[in-house]
């Protein structure tokens, strides 16, 4: 594999490493909303650390999702409760961003969050071995 495309999936994953720091300091400080959309973006930079190691991206986000569970999630690599994961969370993070008077609670934010992590862990471990 093309060593550009691992030091740029290397690059993305740690991106995502660092937001998902910074949505667990969010909902210390009670920022639930901006929590949702961090914990997001960590999946979503996670998920483009995928994409980079088949030298696809896309403009859109729904792009980046279709394709995961195109190639991930259909074809057994990834367990099936990863699409749902992507659903929710793509949905709640655009409710929290831009729906007028929608509330995050703190429950949500911290069950984002732990969904956030639990994808982080399990696209970590098939990077790891991709990157060999």
């Amino acid at each position: 594999m093309e060593s550009s495309l691992i030091e740029l999936s290397k690059y993305r994953f740690q991106r995502s490493k660092e937001i998902i720091k910074d949505a667990k300091l969010l909902i210390s400080d009670k920022s639930f909303s901006s929590s949702v959309n961090r914990s997001y973006y960590a999946i979503f930079h996670a998920l483009r650390a995928i994409t980079a190691l088949d030298g696809f991206d896309s403009s859109k986000h729904s792009g980046i999702i279709a394709y995961i569970n195109k190639e991930y999630v259909k074809t057994g690599i990834f367990d099936k409760s990863l699409s749902k994961i992507l659903d929710t969370s793509f949905r709640l993070r655009e409710k929290a961003d831009y729906d007028d008077f929608f509330i995050v609670s703190k429950d949500t934010a911290l069950v984002q969050l732990e969904k956030a992590e639990n994808v982080i862990n399990v696209v970590g471990e098939y990077l790891e071995k991709r990157w060999k």
